[in-house]
C-alpha cells in the first residue's frame, strides 16, 4: 500500500497531467486511501475533472471533493440563460434525443430527468451541461428504458467483462433481475469500477444498473 505522502503526489501529479486544471487551485490530503479535494475553480467542468482524476489514480479508496465554484464576475448567468444555453447544446448534439430531456435549472443547478434508450445518451447530456459557464452542479436523473424486449443475459455480461483488457473480472459477481444488473465484488481502482458499470449498461435489455463494487488494494 502506498504511503499517504506518495498517493498525495500521485493525485497532484494527476491533477497536474489534465489541460482543463490548474493543480495550484486544487488542494489534496490523503489519509489511509481517502482523498480530500479543496479549493476553487472556475467551472464545473474542472470540478468534476479534478474528481475523475483523483478517482483514477492507483491506490485510491474514495474521493472526498470540497472543491468550490468562483465564476467571476463576467461568467454569472442567470437561470434562464443557463437553460436556453443547455437547449441550445442538445439540440447540436446529435447524441441527445433533446425531446426526451427535461430540463430544470434552480441557482445555477442542473436537474435533469426523462427516460432515454441507451446510456451513452444519459452520458453525453451530463457532459454537455458539465461543460457550460454558469453551471454550479448537475443532477443526472436520466434512466434508461431501451425499446429493446431482449432479456438481459448474465452470461453475455460476464463474457464482456472477459474480453476487456483493463478489468480483471474474477472478483466480479453479476446478478440480473429482469431489466436491472447489479454488480458485487471487488476491483483494484475506480476506473475498472466505472468501467464495469459502463459495459454492464451496454448490454441489451439493460436498464439500470446498481454498481456495488468495491475498490479494495
Amino acid at each position: 500500500m502506498k504511503t499517504n505522502e506518495t498517493l498525495q503526489k500521485d493525485v497532484q501529479n494527476a491533477l497536474k497531467w489534465e489541460p482543463l486544471l490548474n493543480a495550484a487551485e486544487i488542494g489534496v490530503i490523503a489519509i489511509d486511501g481517502v482523498i480530500t479535494l479543496t479549493g476553487t475553480v472556475s467551472s464545473f467542468a474542472k470540478k468534476a475533472e479534478a474528481e475523475e482524476a483523483a478517482k483514477n489514480v492507483a491506490g485510491v479508496k474514495a474521493v472526498v471533493e470540497k472543491i468550490e465554484i468562483n465564476f467571476g464576475d463576467m461568467f454569472i448567468k442567470n437561470d434562464n440563460e443557463i437553460a436556453n444555453d443547455i437547449l441550445n447544446a442538445f439540440k447540436w448534439n446529435w447524441e441527445i434525443p433533446s425531446d426526451k430531456v427535461k430540463v430544470k435549472v434552480e441557482g445555477g443547478w442542473v436537474t435533469l430527468d426523462g427516460d432515454l434508450n441507451w446510456n451513452y445518451q444519459k452520458t453525453a447530456a451530463q457532459k454537455a451541461v458539465s461543460n457550460l459557464k454558469g453551471v454550479s452542479g448537475v443532477s443526472n436523473n436520466l434512466t434508461i428504458k431501451a425499446d429493446t424486449k431482449d432479456k438481459v443475459e448474465k452470461l453475455e455480461i460476464e463474457h464482456a467483462f472477459a474480453r476487456n483488457w483493463s478489468l480483471d473480472d474474477k472478483d466480479i459477481q453479476v446478478g440480473v433481475s429482469g431489466n436491472k444488473v447489479t454488480l458485487n465484488g471487488t476491483v483494484k481502482s475506480w476506473y475498472e469500477k466505472d468501467e464495469a458499470g459502463r459495459i454492464a449498461y451496454n448490454a441489451p435489455g439493460v436498464w439500470t444498473v446498481e454498481n456495488e463494487l468495491v475498490v479494495e488494494l
